[in-house]
């Protein structure tokens, strides 16, 4: 077998009981690397410490991956200005989440004959949100209900970093105001 050393030398073409001795010798386990290679690959390494640097990457990759939402916001055509403004609060907060918004607008009886209402509003909040997203999808009549689709501008990892950026701004602007009142009143000497 060809074996490589523990800092990643080639040691050579090698006997097995002459890399299992070489094994103890370095106090390390034989771990085989390439068994369909001819001759197979073998390499001098503590596997326990291997595995655990390998399980440690795959939760760091995990934990940058970021897995695509599809929210779902529903308005009806004749929406008051401030529900409407409340409906649009919750599509920006969306957007800046990184998550994609799927604005459907219900029409109720007579409401379905006129669809332009609904496609109207559509745009307006179309053109409101433009700075954090762009239409993905544009409205589409589906039986009673008209639906529009807005990607964001950012994708959901740079908006998790942006996230957590300003968590640890928060908290250390929170630590910073402890220290300065701290400061500020220092404590009275205790009475005897």
């Amino acid at each position: 077998m060809r074996l490589v050393g523990p800092s990643g030398e080639q040691v050579g073409i090698v006997p097995l009981a002459k890399a299992l001795e070489l094994a103890q010798e370095y106090d390390l386990d034989l771990v085989e690397v390439a068994a369909n290679a001819r001759p197979p690959v073998c390499k001098l390494m503590d596997y326990g410490k291997f595995k655990y640097e390998s399980a440690m990457k795959a939760r760091e990759a995990r934990k940058n991956q970021a897995h695509t939402v599809i929210k779902e916001m529903k308005l009806r055509p004749k929406i008051d200005p401030h529900d409407y403004d409340t409906k649009k609060g919750h599509v920006v907060r969306f957007l800046k989440q990184g998550d994609k918004v799927k604005i459907t607008i219900m029409f109720r009886g007579r409401e379905q004959s006129r669809p332009e209402l609904g496609y109207r509003l559509l745009q307006r909040l179309a053109e409101d949100v433009q700075d954090l997203g762009f239409v993905e999808s544009n409205p589409k009549q589906d039986g009673r209900n008209m639906i529009m689709v807005l990607g964001p501008h950012k994708k959901k990892t740079e908006a998790m970093a942006e996230a957590r950026e300003a968590q640890a701004a928060r908290k250390a602007e929170r630590q910073g105001d402890r220290s300065a009142q701290a400061e500020a009143s220092p404590e009275e000497p205790a009475e005897a």
